[in-house]
């Protein structure tokens, strides 16, 4: 169970990917914001990607042993041990709550099909669901040509099946501005009870586009995050469709 805004999704859009960076940026604790102006960013398509996979210790202790006698597993969706049942597979979702300049407010996400669109209102696109943290992992695209029109953004990463798996996965979000080098933002502390956690916000400040690193974990889903950071939002009870 998780929690939707009563929105209604937008229509599909091509996007562009920007040019590939050869260096990135870490936001940490110490150095937790980047100016996406300052570097030549603020346009084009902002390319967000979301990508998971079991932390090593975890791998080598439930199945490395396996996998020198089944090597094909590797090919299998990975799977971690939760605490109220046996095994299940780890699906993290990538979304984005937005807040424009001329008040409206909304959300982006793979739960409700709320999908955005780039080329109008909210200027934010997610590509798809993927529930088995693939090489490709979830991504969301931001219509920077827009962004005097928005006015703040907050990405998040939630998990859909209520199991709390944070302290078993390890998940980094990237950042692939138009121009410059990425931006990654590691999920990096642990919080076994945690099932959502708010991973970097965008606002624009007089003209600039702030990153700042946010990485709050919550026990909640995206009401809680709403509450959080003062969205007013009104949220209800959503579902996928199953696979």
């Amino acid at each position: 169970m998780a929690f939707w805004d009563n929105l209604r999704p937008g229509r599909a859009a091509q996007f562009d990917s920007g040019s590939a960076a050869t260096n990135s940026i870490s936001l940490t604790k110490r150095r937790p914001s980047v100016s996406l102006s300052k570097q030549g960013a603020a346009t084009g398509h902002l390319r967000v990607n979301l990508s998971w996979r079991m932390r090593t210790s975890d791998i080598n202790g439930s199945r490395g042993a396996g996998l020198l006698r089944h090597p094909f597993k590797l090919f299998k969706p990975e799977v971690v041990q939760a605490h109220t049942q046996g095994m299940v597979n780890v699906d993290l979702d990538l979304g984005c709550l937005y807040e424009l300049t001329d008040g409206s407010k909304g959300v982006v996400q793979p739960l409700g099909d709320f999908l955005g669109s780039t080329n109008e209102p909210p200027y934010i696109k997610l590509s798809g669901d993927d529930r088995f943290g693939s090489g490709t992992g979830e991504t969301i695209y931001a219509n920077l040509d827009h962004h005097e029109e928005i006015k703040r953004l907050l990405f998040f990463v939630y998990i859909y099946d209520q199991t709390p798996a944070f302290d078993r996965t390890h998940a980094l979000v990237t950042l692939y501005p138009s121009v410059g080098p990425r931006v990654e933002i590691e999920l990096d502390e642990r919080a076994p009870q945690a099932r959502s956690c708010a991973v970097f916000s965008l606002e624009n400040v007089k003209g600039d586009l702030i990153v700042r690193r946010e990485v709050k974990f919550v026990y909640g889903f995206q009401a809680e995050l709403d509450r959080l950071y003062g969205w007013g939002l009104q949220w209800g009870r959503g579902y996928k469709t199953r696979v």
